[in-house]
């Protein structure tokens, strides 16, 4: 059970209301952890940056390079709601997250990915090398600025116990 409920449209403010209209009409659905962040509209807008920052980040990632250093990310963080959240955008896409096999530059996001959620102050230097060697300086803000949003998703989900979405019951990760 969640420690914050979602709001409830029809006693939401006009602001609370437009925030999420704004989200409906942009991504087509609403999410548990969304539906809760709306409380407070600019904590939402914020945390929707994330998906500003990844259009920023492509085309020098693609969509499964993304999904895999969120899915690092979120994994490290024990984060279930979005680690089946990428699950279900890599299984969708035909893929088995327990079967893929990440390209080098893959495998250098998604170590840089579980760097960052394990101990940010830890980033190995070797990592930072091989990213500077592939992107510039504002990819590489970009990236970073990424990671922290995502890392703070998990942080969200997690501290305020966020249900899981039906819809991603299925892609639950078999234990």
């Amino acid at each position: 059970m969640p420690q914050l409920s979602p709001i409830d449209y029809a006693k939401a403010s006009e602001e609370i209301r437009a925030e999420h209209d704004r989200e409906l009409a942009l991504r087509g659905r609403m999410t548990n952890m969304k539906r809760i962040l709306l409380h407070s509209p600019a904590a939402h807008r914020i945390y929707a940056e994330w998906f500003t920052l990844r259009d920023l980040l492509q085309p020098a990632l693609d969509d499964r390079a993304i999904w895999l250093l969120s899915l690092a990310i979120s994994e490290t963080c024990r984060a279930e709601i979005p680690v089946t959240f990428f699950r279900r955008a890599l299984i969708d896409s035909g893929l088995k997250p327990e079967e893929i096999k990440p390209s080098i530059d893959e495998a250098l996001l998604i170590a840089f990915g579980k760097a960052v959620a394990a101990d940010a102050n830890a980033v190995p230097d070797e990592i930072w090398t091989a990213l500077k060697a592939r992107y510039d300086e504002t990819q590489l803000v970009n990236l970073v600025a990424f990671a922290g949003i995502m890392v703070a998703t998990c942080v969200f989900t997690n501290a305020v116990k966020v249900d899981l979405d039906p819809e991603l019951e299925v892609y639950r990760r078999q234990r």
